[in-house]
């Protein structure tokens, strides 16, 4: 069975190489925490502004100051920085925390241009950083979008449901 992460690359375009590629310098200590508050701000003002009434329907039922802080918080942790995310609000578990959401594939490119275009307008990060993070989201919203496909599937019923055709035998047949 292809694992989750394996999904999220063939899903995404990007393989774990390219996208755990902002593993290999700190970028917590390169670019420092307001630049992940920036980014995180300019993201959320981006989406809590869509225009597109289904994507901001994902987003109804949070507050957009804790959504900020949920996201910079993780990226900070995640690239390098003191685990603030952990500290508040336990591990992490992206699969987990993203179930009652709809992370479609739809979803995850809104996404993903949102973050691109909060990506494109952050001064304070430089192209390189820019491009491993890319990287870096494009496979993780692919691999929370694998991990609802998963849970979509597990959900389906375990049994087929009786068919009602006309050819279906009107009693079981005898043995």
């Amino acid at each position: 069975m292809q694992s989750l992460q394996e999904k999220a690359s063939v899903l995404s375009g990007v393989d774990q190489a390219e996208a755990f590629a902002i593993d290999e310098s700190n970028l917590f200590e390169k670019l420092g925490l307001q630049a992940f508050i920036n980014l995180s701000t300019n993201f959320y003002t981006r989406v809590y502004d869509d225009e597109e009434e289904w994507f901001r329907s994902i987003f109804s039922n949070s507050n957009k100051e804790d959504a900020i802080q949920n996201q910079y918080e993780f990226f900070v942790q995640r690239m390098g920085g003191p685990p603030l995310y952990s500290q508040r609000k336990g591990h992490p578990a992206l699969i987990g925390r993203h179930r009652p959401f709809p992370v479609t594939h739809q979803a995850a490119e809104r996404w993903l241009q949102h973050m691109q275009n909060a990506l494109e307008d952050s001064v304070d990060i430089d192209e390189d950083s820019k491009i491993k993070m890319m990287k870096f989201f494009r496979h993780t919203a692919f691999f929370l979008v694998a991990g609802n496909e998963l849970k979509n599937q597990n959900e389906k019923p375990k049994h087929k449901p009786q068919c009602a055709c006309k050819h279906a035998a009107s009693k079981p047949a005898e043995e």
